[in-house]
């Protein structure tokens, strides 16, 4: 089921609030919706908001993916590098050339990661100047029929601005986040 991200921008978080508890009663589930904000006390003191995990704000995980294609690159040409000029075909063999391009490949994924803690987080960089204007993002991943869902309670909040869509959340992992708490809730009570 394809999946898209709907990206709203307020100034009021009890108005988002009240959006996200609509949106809740409408079937639409809680790991769906998310507040981004730099007034992080003003968003946990409204219990019905799903705050963005502050991992989740840097560029963690997407800089983690581009180190890891770059060592593949890098680890791929070292490879073909040491067959071409024959240094793997001397007594010491493969083992110490594949060796090495698994630490290349290792050590390029971990720089990626370490990089991507020093940004911020690629699909939030464009809300960069409202969040500095004190405002709030708030983002809804939904499917397909939910979309007059989210236009149904979107119309009932006119100070709560569209701000464009994009990449959502996979749904395998959106339904990861609802079944494996009620799993341990029903297992473990």
């Amino acid at each position: 089921m394809d999946m898209l991200r709907h990206y709203f921008i307020s100034d009021n978080l009890d108005d988002l609030e009240l959006f996200e508890e609509q949106l809740e009663n409408a079937g639409i589930t809680t790991p769906q919706i998310h507040v981004l904000s730099r007034n992080d006390d003003g968003v946990a003191k409204h219990k019905h908001l799903n705050s963005v995990q502050s991992f989740m704000r840097n560029d963690v995980l997407h800089s983690t993916e581009m180190g890891a294609v770059l060592g593949l690159i890098l680890s791929g040409l070292f490879l073909g590098t040491s067959y071409y000029f024959g240094w793997t075909a001397t007594e010491v063999g493969w083992l110490p050339f594949i060796m090495l391009s698994v630490v290349i490949l290792g050590f390029c994924t971990w720089e990626g990661g370490l990089l991507g803690i020093h940004k911020p987080n690629i699909h939030f960089a464009r809300f960069d100047d409202a969040l500095k204007n004190n405002k709030h993002v708030f983002f809804v991943d939904i499917n397909v029929s939910q979309e007059t869902t989210l236009k149904d309670v979107f119309a009932q909040h006119p100070d709560v601005s569209a701000a464009g869509t994009g990449e959502a959340t996979p749904s395998w992992i959106l339904k990861a986040q609802v079944k494996v708490p009620q799993f341990f809730r029903q297992s473990f009570p």
